[in-house]
């Protein structure tokens, strides 16, 4: 059998990329793919059996790649998605012969997948799964649960959860957590929009907060607030657009 693999991170591709050789000696990997439109036209050329799909890509998302497919080859690839979401998008499928792969991949659980993927396909359309799964997003798993930031020739992931606050830095974006201080590429912005806004507030035009880390907000003589943290020892600025957020504090 031969597969293709796509996600925008190299590291988390070449990762499921190993681990698949482990696990699956007898599976061709056939391509690696950078963003969502190079992977469907790998699929679409290449004709893998099975494609391994990040949900979040450029250009496309693993559900479009999908959808932008030829007939033909969507009937020929079994899609397995690999999603950083919660748990419940994934266990809702998890019986079903298309797969969802939860990140970071552990080998118990690519295993499973493997066992599936090696049976023969059932019935059940990859259509109607897409549908289930894209009515179940907006409700279970819309928010970014997780950041992968590059350490060395590492990965680290962390959950948004222990994120005290994100500012934009040039080119990239300072993830600051309780004991480091990390950089993603993704720009302040495009996070914004990915992170839930009852947890993460914007009080800079390059600063997203995790409310639950705010302790007390103080204000000086010349109206300008600034925010002290729990698990921070640095202050964080407010700027006068947002301040109103913090007057009753």
């Amino acid at each position: 059998m031969k597969a293709v693999i796509a996600d925008d991170e190299p590291l988390l591709a070449q990762h499921l990329r190993t681990r698949l050789a482990a696990l699956w000696p007898d599976l061709e990997i056939a391509g690696l793919a950078a963003n969502g439109l190079e992977a469907r036209q790998m699929i679409e050329d290449l004709k893998p059996d099975i494609a391994f799909l990040d949900i979040r890509m450029p250009g496309l998302t693993g559900l479009d790649v999908v959808q932008a497919l030829s007939p033909a080859a969507r009937a020929a690839c079994r899609v397995v998605f690999v999603t950083a979401y919660d748990e419940f998008a994934v266990q809702a499928f998890e019986r079903e012969a298309v797969d969802y792969l939860l990140k970071p991949v552990a080998d118990d659980r690519l295993a499973l997948a493997i066992e599936r993927l090696r049976r023969p396909a059932t019935s059940v359309q990859a259509d109607d799964l897409m549908q289930r799964l894209q009515a179940l997003l907006p409700k279970s798993a819309a928010h970014l649960a997780w950041i992968r930031a590059s350490v060395g020739a590492e990965v680290r992931l962390v959950a948004v959860d222990e994120v005290c606050y994100f500012q934009a830095a040039d080119k990239y974006t300072a993830v600051f957590t309780r004991d480091a201080e990390l950089l993603i590429r993704t720009p302040i912005k495009e996070l914004g929009e990915q992170l839930n806004p009852d947890q993460f507030w914007q009080v800079h035009r390059g600063t997203l907060i995790n409310v639950r880390q705010i302790v007390s907000a103080r204000h000086d003589a010349l109206g300008r607030v600034s925010l002290k943290l729990r698990d921070r020892p640095e202050a964080v600025a407010v700027s006068r657009g947002y301040a109103h957020l913090f007057k009753q504090m």
